[in-house]
């Protein structure tokens, strides 16, 4: 193997090596340093001319004396059951002071596409125990549903609580022996304070027990924190279709990972994109994203939960806008909300997942599931909308409707939006707190919900409702004859002449 001594330029974290014979892409690198000790790196960019290598460990240290040799493989992650319950860095060597991971295999962490073809489509219900997640932007087994966040809002705290409380409901109904439920978790750029907040909620809640986590710290090389959620990745990929597992991967922070990407950019001295970020930042999200789903005729799955935190709360910038459109949906996390102190701050109207009507229904979820997330919707939006509007003419002008719907706006959030940090609500006990919201409605009122599902579950006979529809008729007849009343008495007014 050939040792080559001509690195020509050192930026940031690359070493630039000429006069090389030809090298792979993603080629595993060992450089001798000059006091004896090895780093190692792999390789960016190849040409005829120059090879550029970006170095794991960072290159304080290095310099054009330095010995570099190209290993001719890629980088490979060892893979076995026994990393279940695990603590790894983002390089995927164990930080929980436990021995080495024993391979059962090595994989390759840039994975193999998977053929269109072959995909499965999406159909369980993951239920993740928080209402506004599981009723109204439902997660499906096989999705990639992100949850746009921004600085100081609670979304480490989200994430924490969906690794606990995740579950796929139609394996529980299954005979014993079904397919195993498996979170990983992979942080990029978090503070070793969050690291260890991260670590202790695992260990005491019991959820690292089915759980691999990969750890890389803000100190850590910027190199490093982009080769962590693939890793990550890579893990799920042998869980998911080689043990027949379903994965839920959460990635938290991708806004981290991004800046690592650009950071790299402009070390390379590529022409930016957007705002500075590579023009190639869309390839690369997609890279990651498109890793989640399910093969035809494998029973495990992977489900990808990335979050992102906003820069400037802005849904506009790069990071939101491009992760938008490779997702099947997102989870925007509300600041007015978090300012209410209401715990977790999701605001369902910016909120989607475009897969949720796979995942609902009779046999799934219960048949009422859609229509109620409906008109839950359609409520909570008129009653945010007339906020404002009494704002500028108080309550008073307001209807007796439009006074209804405001108050059902204010109960949605603190009875439905707001529940504990371990507060775990079974699909059914979400469905029956939006029913019982909704009983502050008169059921004439509810046009998204079909007469036999009111019938059912509202607790109201067919005449019952009948008769509530005529009041309500009866009720809007006579808010249009009082405003009539009132145009007319302003036009009968006589004007008053001008003394002129």
């Amino acid at each position: 193997m050939k040792e080559y001594r001509t690195i020509k330029r050192i930026a940031g974290p690359l070493i630039f090596v000429e006069k090389t014979e030809p090298i792979g892409y993603a080629d595993l690198v060992k450089i001798a340093m000059p006091d004896g000790s090895t780093k190692n790196g792999q390789v960016l960019d190849t040409s005829d001319d120059i090879v550029v290598v970006q170095v794991f460990e960072g290159t304080r240290g290095i310099n054009k004396a330095a010995g570099v040799k190209f290993l001719g493989e890629t980088l490979k992650l060892a893979v076995s059951e026994d990393m279940l319950g695990r603590i790894l860095s983002g390089a995927g060597r164990p930080i929980d002071g436990g021995p080495e991971v024993i391979p059962e295999k090595k994989m390759d962490i840039m994975g193999a596409a998977i053929n269109p073809y072959a995909r499965g489509p999406p159909s369980d219900f993951i239920q993740t125990g928080i209402s506004t997640i599981d009723a109204m932007n439902t997660l499906v087994r096989g999705q990639k549903l992100p949850i746009f966040s921004g600085a100081g809002l609670p979304h480490n705290e989200i994430a924490l609580q969906i690794a606990r409380q995740a579950k796929v409901l139609s394996q529980e109904s299954q005979a014993k022996g079904g397919s195993k439920f498996v979170v990983i978790f992979g942080a990029m750029g978090i503070t070793n304070e969050e690291a260890q907040y991260f670590i202790k909620d695992f260990e005491e809640t019991g959820a690292l027990e089915r759980s691999v986590v990969f750890l890389n710290l803000a100190d850590d090389p910027a190199v490093e924190r982009l080769v962590t959620p693939k890793m990550a990745l890579t893990a799920a990929e042998y869980f998911a279709y080689e043990k027949d597992m379903h994965v839920l991967v959460i990635l938290t922070d991708m806004t981290n990972y991004c800046e690592s990407l650009r950071e790299i950019g402009a070390a390379r001295e590529e022409i930016p994109g957007r705002r500075g970020y590579p023009g190639y930042m869309y390839t690369d999200l997609a890279n990651i994203y498109e890793r989640a789903g399910m093969i035809k005729g494998r029973k495990g799955s992977i489900t990808q939960f990335p979050i992102l935190t906003m820069i400037g709360d802005d849904i506009t910038h790069p990071i939101p806008d491009l992760t938008g459109y490779i997702t099947e949906g997102q989870i925007v996390l509300s600041r007015e909300l978090h300012r209410k102190n209401i715990y977790p701050p999701i605001d369902v109207l910016p909120s989607l997942s475009r897969l949720m009507n796979l995942g609902i229904g009779p046999g799934k979820t219960r048949e009422d599931h859609k229509q109620v997330s409906d008109q839950m919707y359609a409520n909570y939006a008129e009653g945010r909308d007339l906020r404002g509007l009494v704002a500028i003419v108080g309550e008073e002008a307001l209807s007796e409707r439009d006074r209804r719907l405001l108050k059902f706006a204010e109960a949605f959030e603190d009875k439905f939006v707001r529940q504990g940090k371990r507060e775990d609500r079974t699909i059914q006990r979400t469905l029956q707190i939006g029913w019982d919201l909704m009983k502050s409605m008169p059921a004439a009122e509810l046009s998204r919900i079909s007469p036999a599902i009111k019938e059912k579950y509202f607790g109201k006979e067919a005449s019952e409702i009948k008769e509530e529809k005529k009041e309500a008729k009866a009720e809007q007849k006579a808010d249009k004859k009082e405003v009539q009343e009132k145009k007319a008495v302003k036009k009968a007014k006589p004007k008053k002449k001008s003394k002129r």
